[in-house]
């Protein structure tokens, strides 16, 4: 079998299944809604730069090396195959909303004011700063509280109506949009 047969029909149903999810959780309030964290990230030369088993990606061969990662991110043209699934997402007011790391790393689900850069400078875009909310990496404790581990969730709750940005503060272009009726 054609192994990117493989690929587009496992994609496609974890799509699916997502978008099933979340279209049961928007119709009632009392399911969460899910957010999905992903990542192409390349075990050899991830492990090899930020230590032993940093990196476990499971995908079918779909990597990105590290200096590919920070290339891209400094060519203005951040990895596509670096997400939060659904880009925008609608829920009810005191409707939980979990994020789930399918990744290979870690990731954060930071709520920002506006969208902006992360606490890696290599990894943000040409010319953009910092958002405040970013700052200090981990030592700050509100950052720190929003990171997801490999094959970990985070819950936010309780969110007011209204709109609210969360990104990764590592990777700054995994942006989700979030619209609380």
């Amino acid at each position: 079998m054609n192994i990117n047969f493989i690929k587009s029909a496992l994609l496609a149903s974890g799509l699916l299944f997502a978008g099933a999810t979340g279209a049961s959780a928007q119709e009632n309030p009392t399911v969460p809604a899910q957010v999905v964290a992903l990542d192409e990230c390349d075990p050899t030369t991830f492990n090899a730069a930020l230590g032993a088993a940093f990196c476990h990606n499971v995908t079918l061969g779909a990597f990105t090396k590290l200096s590919d990662l920070f290339a891209k991110a400094a060519a203005g043209t951040p990895d596509r195959g670096w997400d939060f699934e659904p880009d925008t997402i609608n829920i009810k007011k005191g409707q939980p909303l979990i994020v789930v790391d399918q990744g290979g790393e870690p990731h954060t689900f930071t709520e920002v004011k506006e969208f902006g850069g992360g606490f890696i400078p290599g990894l943000n875009a040409p010319g953009e700063e910092v958002v405040s909310e970013c700052s200090e990496g981990f030592a700050n404790v509100a950052v720190a509280r929003t990171r997801i581990l490999q094959g970990s969730q985070l819950q936010v709750s309780n969110l007011s109506k209204g709109q609210h940005l969360f990104q990764c503060c590592i990777h700054p272009w995994m942006r989700v949009k979030v619209e609380v009726k």
